[in-house]
């Protein structure tokens, strides 16, 4: 049997297959809100057949947005819109959902990527001021983010909690703290992004205080049949930042905390960064992860062949492998993953005949 399409439990969350769908941004909301783009993009994801769909990185906070297109879950607006997305996609499909809870921090404020993506200066149309750890922008030349005072850091935990409340209301499967790619929380455990003199800075233990803070104060007030998980940059690949080290103290510390998976990306906090792009590359952090907590780790990046997908399953480097790419270049991945491996996934009944002729259906 294969790896790949056997089950998975996160939590109490039972998975088909070991297929993430991985959060991708869209820059198509409205103010926050989901629109028609949202229903038609994972509506597309969640016919699919992975085991799991994991919605774009969505902001607690509005000025917590990538860009002003950003997706967003903060008031009873964004979570009306959202919820007019997923009763649409619920007619089709029960694939298990999952929502990325993330604030930007001095990486939001931004345009499109195509529109170029650089900084937007806060008295500029669409722009606003940047939060972050310390007053230290991501780049230079672009407006600095002001440091974050102690009764910000307080409402961004409640913003957090209010959003996972909204989550579950939403009816979503999971939960996933976005503590990676150069954002709010990934900013305050690195110590290249925050300088900050006051008990969220300095020691490695002062530095992840924050986000385990956010992610007690949410498995609090959410019920246990949510998983919730936490997405993570294993390494800064700079000199003096955030490491694998770092990460193995804070993958045991979340253990103990009852998390339910770790997804494990790499990168993001500085432009100095030198990450040797290659296939697979990410995975030696996940394996490094996996060897020292028992809980389910995912594994992400340059994934793209089901075969070694599989073997990186056997061979216990990963718990599950995520894509973003590769699904959106080819929506039915999974499906013609499982005719390689000789397995099934399940598809909604206008697609059964899809197979072309002489090929075994992977399809049910």
């Amino acid at each position: 049997m294969s790896l790949l399409f056997s089950p998975l439990t996160l939590g109490q969350l039972e998975l088909a297959n070991r297929i993430i769908i991985a959060p991708m941004c869209q820059y198509s909301a409205e103010n926050g809100q989901a629109t028609d783009w949202h229903t038609i993009h994972l509506g597309s994801m969640a016919l699919s057949g992975a085991g799991m769909l994991i919605l774009e990185a969505t902001a607690v906070l509005p000025n917590g947005r990538i860009s002003y297109a950003d997706l967003g879950l903060w008031d009873d607006k964004t979570e009306a819109a959202l919820d007019k997305t997923l009763k649409s996609i619920r007619k089709y499909s029960n694939m298990p959902m999952a929502i990325q809870l993330a604030h930007a921090g001095r990486k939001a404020s931004t345009r499109k990527p195509w529109e170029g993506g650089g900084a937007i200066a806060p008295d500029e149309h669409n722009g606003w001021q940047t939060i972050a750890p310390s007053a230290q922008a991501f780049n230079e030349g672009t407006a600095l983010p002001s440091a974050m005072t102690f009764d910000e850091i307080d409402e961004l935990i409640l913003a957090f909690v209010s959003s996972a409340q909204r989550a579950e209301r939403l009816g979503l499967d999971a939960i996933e703290i976005h503590a990676a790619h150069g954002y709010l929380l990934h900013q305050f455990l690195s110590p290249l992004s925050n300088q900050r003199t006051d008990k969220y800075c300095g020691s490695l233990e002062n530095r992840l205080s924050l986000l385990l803070a956010v992610f007690d104060a949410i498995k609090a007030v959410i019920s246990p049949k949510m998983a919730l998980g936490v997405r993570i940059s294993a390494t800064d690949w700079v000199e003096g930042g955030w490491d694998l080290a770092q990460s193995l103290v804070l993958a045991k510390a979340l253990e103990s905390r009852g998390c339910d998976f770790i997804h494990v990306s790499t990168g993001g906090l500085s432009p100095l960064q030198q990450i040797p792009v290659a296939e697979h590359f990410q995975v030696p952090f996940a394996e490094a992860i996996k060897g020292e907590v028992n809980t389910p780790v995912i594994a992400v990046g340059l994934i793209t062949d089901a075969n070694k997908a599989e073997t990186i399953l056997a061979q216990g480097q990963a718990d599950a492998i995520a894509l973003a790419r590769t699904m959106l270049y080819d929506p039915h991945w999974p499906w013609h993953a499982a005719a390689t491996l000789g397995a099934t996934v399940k598809a909604p009944p206008q697609y059964l005949r899809s197979s072309p002729h002489g090929i075994k259906s992977p399809i049910e």
